[in-house]
């Protein structure tokens, strides 16, 4: 949501700064009200090679400079009570000894470390490591692109400094300061979740030392813009800026999915589905992550890799020739909506880029099972949603482990279609909400922003300060036969999926 141009910006506001996978959106909070307005800067994600999923860490500090900049020039008048940031998690640049990048940003998205983390599993070290750390082991964490450059890469290993991730390249950018927050260095690999603290045996697995990392702050530390970012950005040297969390943990708090029993699910390039709990969580099937918010909040859950990506590669693949005054999202929308619930019994495994959640087996192919002679391209879109939908619901049963859920909260650029909305309920027969597209992690870095600037005492007060509370709304209408549909879907998958995986692995 963005501020029209002719109202004037409150008196005091908080900008939550959320730099994602394929944009960075900075969000200025009005204090006391429900104003706000958003600057939004769009970058790619670069496939140099198979396998591999990078960025430019220059692009996308570029992009978070005219962000916040937009953002300086809207609340110009306004006391800017600080910038708090959340940023994707899992990512990995190496820096040489004069803080220049040897390597791009190596993303949550890049699977060349399926060796690495297969070595991990073989060698029975993955269950500990998990136990350990909350982050499941898979090509997508840090400990495993260590592994990958120390093993393939050892030359430009050897002359690597510091290893940060996009979180601590953000802070840097903005305050000088070479740090990480725990939210984010729990979702590496090399967190001790007890200890708050590296951990020294994947340390050792890594090849690295403590002395190779950031120091690891409270996500409630607050620093001060530098000079030099003031003069680029346009807002005054000194102004706090609240460490923040991970775009995972920030969501929940950003949607109020912090209750017992309510989870926040999110569905942008990727997805997620994440509850609450007051401390670490190791799960015992080493099915969901646990990741800190702050040191007393963790949240648990799941992350899958194909979200959003998986409707633009159906719209690639099957509406090439599809011609309209529309946006191209707008029709393959419409295609999809032309199938019925369910496919007519076609299942799509989304399986593109390496898989997470819920089954943590990158080497798992996507495919679609049961075609028929029946089946259009209306279906096949249809079912590429679908799909999505059955993997995130697959991760709101695992939760249903931890306590009954009893409520889910929507966010993301995927639920401003009716069709996403009702999919994604319809699947998971529960309540579900759904929220405004800025009532997730740039939200959330606001809120904890107060909390950490002592304005609130409960983390989740901040929500009624920024005038965010009670907007959910009524739970999103499903039709009864709909549910029945992916019910059936949803079995039939449990039934195919052992077999489907023996059968995968012959072409891997």
């Amino acid at each position: 949501m963005t501020a029209p141009a002719r109202t004037a910006p409150p008196s005091e506001v908080v900008i939550g700064l959320d730099v994602g996978t394929t944009a960075v959106k900075a969000v200025a909070f009005g204090v006391g009200t429900a104003w706000r307005h958003t600057g939004e800067v769009e970058y790619p994600l670069l496939q140099p090679a198979p396998g591999h999923q990078v960025q430019d860490q220059a692009v996308i500090g570029s992009a978070v400079t005219a962000a916040l900049a937009e953002c300086a020039a809207r609340t110009r008048g306004s006391r800017v009570l600080a910038v708090s940031v959340s940023a994707a998690m899992h990512g990995l640049i190496g820096l040489g000894r004069d803080m220049q990048p040897l390597t791009p940003l190596v993303t949550w998205a890049d699977s060349r470390a399926s060796a690495q983390a297969r070595q991990l599993h073989e060698s029975g070290c993955a269950a500990d490591l998990h136990r350990t750390s909350g982050a499941p082991v898979h090509p997508m964490t840090p400990l495993t692109k260590l592994m990958w450059f120390r093993q393939e890469a050892p030359e430009l290993f050897s002359r690597v400094r510091w290893w940060i991730g996009l979180k601590d390249h953000v802070l840097h950018l903005l305050t000088g300061a070479l740090v990480t927050e725990l939210s984010s260095a729990s979702g590496t690999g090399l967190l001790d979740m007890s200890a708050r603290d590296w951990s020294a045996p994947a340390l050792d697995l890594a090849g690295i030392t403590a002395e190779h990392l950031p120091r690891i702050l409270p996500s409630t530390a607050v620093l001060e813009l530098s000079a030099a970012a003031a003069a680029s950005t346009g807002l005054p040297a000194g102004t706090p800026v609240v460490a923040g969390a991970a775009d995972g943990p920030l969501a929940n708090l950003g949607t109020g999915a912090i209750a017992p029993g309510t989870v926040a699910l999110s569905l942008g390039t990727s997805g997620a589905v994440r509850t609450v709990v007051r401390e670490p969580f190791a799960d015992p099937h080493g099915r969901l992550f646990c990741y800190a918010l702050t040191e007393t909040a963790w949240v648990v859950g799941g992350a899958i890799s194909n979200g959003g990506v998986v409707m633009r590669w159906a719209g690639d693949v099957f509406g090439r020739d599809l011609h309209d005054d529309r946006p191209n999202d707008a029709l393959l929308l419409d295609l999809a909506s032309r199938a019925p619930a369910g496919s007519d019994g076609l299942i799509m495994l989304p399986y593109l880029l390496a898989e997470r959640a819920p089954l943590w087996d990158p080497q798992l192919r996507g495919a679609f099972l049961g075609v028929r002679h029946l089946h259009t391209r209306e279906h096949f879109v249809r079912a590429a949603m679908e799909g999505v939908a059955l993997q995130l619901s697959a991760i709101v049963a695992d939760l249903d482990r931890l306590g009954p859920v009893t409520s889910v909260q929507l966010t993301g650029g995927a639920f401003r279609s009716a069709l996403w909305r009702t999919v994604i309920a319809a699947t998971l027969d529960r309540p579900a909400y759904a929220t405004g597209d800025a009532e997730g992690s740039a939200l959330g870095a606001a809120v904890l922003g107060l909390h950490a600037l002592g304005r609130t005492g409960e983390i989740g007060a901040g929500l009624t300060l920024l005038g965010a509370a009670g907007e959910v709304g009524e739970p999103i209408r499903v039709a009864p036969a709909d549910v029945r549909a992916y019910r059936r879907n949803r079995d039939g998958l449990a039934a195919l999926l052992g077999s489907y995986r023996s059968a995968a692995s012959l072409f891997s």
